[in-house]
């Protein structure tokens, strides 16, 4: 099988995971995840697997094969896993779940390494770029530093009481971080260093993004620059393009006729492909705010979609 320049993977709540040529629209490879919905998906640096997070397992695809069973399973979360990611070399992963925990796996070994207990249930988890952080946002609205290094949590902080943090995104050079709610609400901070190393959150900008639940914020990659972009999906049915700068709208992107749960960028910056109950996936140019694809083929809804089109960084 042809190893792809471009991973597009998108599914949800018909127990399948599609492959999809990006251009032609073309799904190429279905693969059958029997156990459950699938939650989240992301590829691994490498472009060589796809992780697809359910209830309460996380299955490891092979990009690059026709074989329809996973490569590992990983067990230990007893409830609805909802962030998975890796490391940037691909060493390790992470993971949270609505078990409360926040877990690390090596890729190499069996079983589940760290565990934090961030006693709410776990809705989203970032990795600072500086690979030694993790950042957690749970049901009860509480955000969570968690130290590698010292194997701890070095911060803590609500934006809002009792309103659950749906997302997180970390800017690529780890200047900022956003935090979107329940509310439609979105907080953004600079990151600071302390004199322990320790990261700070210094508020910077609240956003009224949307009247209703951002499901998903999502800041541009390197690539991007000098434009620097945040994306918000939404129960709204769109999807909102925000200038870094200013937080002025730059873009509302129409077409979704359900709820948006789920966005990734290109490599750079220049194209958005989102996931919606509607049970399509759509590629929109930024430029233009134009859907140019739309990947049907889900019967029920698609609520996570992962894109890897940038260079093995191994070959580089």
């Amino acid at each position: 099988m042809p190893h792809p320049s471009v991973v597009l993977a998108t599914a949800g709540y018909d127990h399948t995971i599609k492959f999809w040529e990006a251009t032609s629209g073309r799904c190429y490879r279905t693969l059958q995840y029997t156990d459950s919905q699938v939650n989240k998906l992301e590829v691994t640096p490498d472009k060589q697997y796809l992780a697809a997070a359910g209830n309460p397992h996380i299955r490891l695809y092979d990009v690059n094969s026709n074989h329809p069973q996973p490569v590992l399973s990983y067990e230990s979360h007893l409830n609805n896993v909802t962030a998975v990611g890796f490391q940037c070399d691909g060493k390790w992963m992470y993971s949270g779940s609505e078990d409360g925990t926040v877990k690390i796996w090596d890729l190499r070994a069996p079983g589940c390494q760290r565990e934090y207990e961030s006693r709410a249930a776990v809705n989203t988890v970032v990795l600072h770029p500086n690979q030694t952080e993790l950042i957690s946002g749970d049901q009860n609205g509480n955000i969570r530093v968690w130290d590698l290094t010292t194997n701890s949590c070095s911060c803590e902080l609500v934006p809002e009481v009792d309103t659950a943090v749906r997302s997180l995104t970390v800017m690529w050079d780890g200047s900022l971080v956003v935090a979107a709610n329940n509310n439609g609400t979105c907080y953004v901070w600079r990151l600071l260093r302390g004199t322990q190393m320790m990261t700070n959150f210094e508020p910077l900008h609240k956003l009224q993004a949307h009247d209703k639940v951002v499901l998903k914020c999502l800041l541009s990659p390197e690539y991007c620059e000098p434009n620097k972009y945040l994306a918000t999906t939404s129960s709204d049915h769109t999807v909102k393009i925000w200038n870094i700068f200013d937080f002025s709208l730059a873009r509302t992107l129409k077409g979704h006729s359900r709820w948006v749960w789920d966005c990734v960028f290109s490599v750079d910056g220049a194209f958005l492909v989102t996931a919606s109950s509607d049970t399509t996936a759509r590629l929109w140019e930024l430029s233009t705010g134009e859907a140019i694809r739309v990947y049907q083929g889900h019967h029920k809804a698609t609520v996570c979609c992962a894109l890897h089109d940038g260079t093995d960084p191994s070959a580089v």
